[in-house]
């Protein structure tokens, strides 16, 4: 199976590895991500105003290559999703917003028919965790991983429909799957301040402790995240024990990862 690929600026040049991870284990599962040619920045944030067209044409730009090769469209960063999604759901749904969008291609109009997939929704939706679970070659057997899902993987719920808002299973599903123990815990949907901190290192530190420290309680042993900024803030502000990117540890556990049968 061959799928679009939009992998995002920070997993193309500060965190290769990951984009790397992600690659091949598609490959191990039997599907191949085809990257977007000439691929822009999502814009990172998805802005609310109806009447701002100029950040979301790369997103839009993606989803039609990916609806014209009859693909879906595949992000691994939490933040690309996000936009992404985002972009995708107004031009379903805003008329007079898709209009605007659409005077800027010079190739025919885009009106949302491209299926939009975070990683974590092909692995459950497509590949289906019971698979993945077959496919494991290492299981990750006797860690205790907490998954943390930050802000922008299941917000705005309406738009984004991947898991419940408040109490999400999709990674927890994911690290039984890969032969690990769950830890649930009260902060693994609220935010780490990411956001904040340039403008306020304080409080963003502040938040991401208090992540760490909560999975800490619950008995977690090591925290994992789809976010890179996520990831970034929590290691970046003191975080004690091992905060990965959630492709590493599927590589790892199915044998695809650098020096691991690779």
């Amino acid at each position: 199976m061959k799928v679009s690929y939009f992998p995002g600026c920070t997993l193309k040049t500060k965190a290769k590895d990951l984009d790397e991870y992600a690659r091949r284990s598609c490959e191990a599962l039997g599907i191949t991500l085809e990257e977007i040619e000439d691929w822009q920045c999502c814009g990172g944030v998805f802005t609310t105003a109806r009447d701002e067209v100029a950040t979301k044409l790369s997103s839009v730009r993606a989803l039609k290559e990916a609806a014209a090769k009859d693909q879906p469209l595949v992000t691994v960063c939490s933040a690309c999703h996000n936009v992404i999604k985002q972009t995708n759901h107004a031009m379903q749904t805003d008329a007079e917003f898709a209009a605007k969008v659409n005077n800027y291609m010079a190739d025919g109009a885009y009106n949302g028919e491209a299926q939009v997939y975070h990683y974590l929704e092909l692995l459950r939706d497509v590949v289906g965790f019971d698979t993945l679970k077959e496919k494991v070659v290492n299981a990750l057997k006797g860690k205790k991983i907490a998954a943390y899902y930050g802000c922008l993987l299941l917000r705005p719920s309406g738009v984004m429909r991947m898991d419940d808002p408040e109490n999400p299973t999709i990674m927890e599903d994911f690290i039984r799957a890969i032969g690990a123990e769950p830890v649930v815990y009260a902060m693994r949907n609220e935010c780490c301040g990411g956001y904040i901190a340039m403008e306020s290192p304080a409080l963003a530190k502040k938040n991401s402790n208090a992540v760490v420290e909560n999975a800490k309680a619950q008995g977690a042993e090591m925290i994992i995240t789809a976010c890179p900024l996520c990831r970034y803030n929590l290691i970046k502000n003191g975080a004690d024990i091992p905060v990965v990117y959630f492709t590493e540890l599927l590589a790892e556990a199915l044998g695809v990862k650098e020096g691991e049968n690779a």
